[in-house]
């Protein structure tokens, strides 16, 4: 079979077999477009073999991004994550080719992540309400209540949220459900921005440009974007004189760290943030080390 032909059937079985987010299924595309580019689409899945992996990798070595970057080792890693699985699939579904555990992923540096501490916090969360944006306040005092992911607070609905119990449902990656939970400072900054909207549009947060029509058919274009809570987080930042490069995905890091070092245990933080491994979670044990440091040099001098 053509190497073409059989990354299609993949890429159609991860879209609809395995349910997977459009995202990751585009990500997958992009990797295999990669290698399909490179081995050609004509090139039989039976004659695939090691030294055609070990061209791929090393042609991703030299690959220089759209950035004027190298690839990093986690980015060529995801490549050959995309073949391994895509090769898994083809001996699943009898497509004679070469075994994926003959590919081997590099060792990626421990992952480390910036989060900010509590006086950073108040910093923030005092900028957004200095600029009297009931909007903006509820997004930030969302996405640190909750540890949403960008991609999950966009898309939250008005009738999603249960500001009488605190607490709602969302699907993360994967489409997986969990329950997260609001403070009362978020519940009160989403009250607040409510009582404020005029409208009936579906989404909880909307941009606020002028010019729509009020109608239903509006909804999905009201609706605020990726791009533009990136850059509501970002410049209340620089707002609050942060110097640290701070997004929506600091404040989830930021929710986990708070958690973990006020006692929380590291199995309810990984429900919470909607980790399918608890390995993903333990990233923030690390940054929590500091406060082991601190009861170190509290009772021992």
């Amino acid at each position: 079979m053509p190497l073409s032909k059989a990354v299609q059937k993949f890429l159609e079985y991860i879209r609809v077999g395995k349910n997977l987010s459009s995202k990751t299924s585009e990500n997958y595309g992009h990797y295999l477009g990669r290698f399909l580019a490179f081995l050609g689409e004509e090139k039989k899945m039976d004659k695939i073999n090691n030294d055609d992996i070990q061209s791929f990798r090393l042609y991703l070595k030299d690959l220089i991004s759209v950035h004027g970057k190298e690839l990093s080792v986690k980015t060529i890693s995801y490549h050959l994550i995309a073949v391994r699985a895509f090769l898994k699939y083809c001996m699943k579904n009898d497509i004679k080719t070469i075994s994926p555990e003959k590919i081997e992923l590099a060792k990626i540096p421990e992952r480390s992540v910036e989060v900010l501490n509590r006086e950073e916090l108040e910093r923030l969360f005092d900028a957004v309400l200095s600029d009297n944006n009931s909007r903006n306040s509820a997004i930030i005092e969302t996405l640190f209540s909750t540890g949403l992911r960008v991609s999950e607070l966009v898309n939250l609905n008005r009738d999603q949220v249960d500001l009488d119990r605190c607490e709602f449902m969302v699907r993360g990656k994967g489409k997986k459900p969990r329950i997260v939970f609001l403070s009362e400072r978020a519940k009160t900054a989403i009250k607040k921005y409510l009582q404020s909207r005029e409208d009936n549009f579906l989404p909880l947060f909307i941009n606020l440009g002028k010019g729509f029509k009020k109608d239903i058919v509006q909804d999905e274009k009201r609706r605020l974007s990726r791009v533009s809570v990136e850059n509501i987080v970002s410049k209340y930042a620089r707002k609050a004189g942060i110097i640290k490069k701070v997004t929506p995905h600091t404040l989830r890091h930021s929710f986990a760290t708070e958690l973990l070092a006020n006692g929380a245990d590291i199995r309810s933080v990984q429900e919470m943030l909607g980790h399918s491994s608890i390995t993903t979670t333990q990233i923030y044990t690390h940054i929590t080390d500091k406060k082991l440091k601190e009861v170190h040099q509290k009772y021992l001098r």
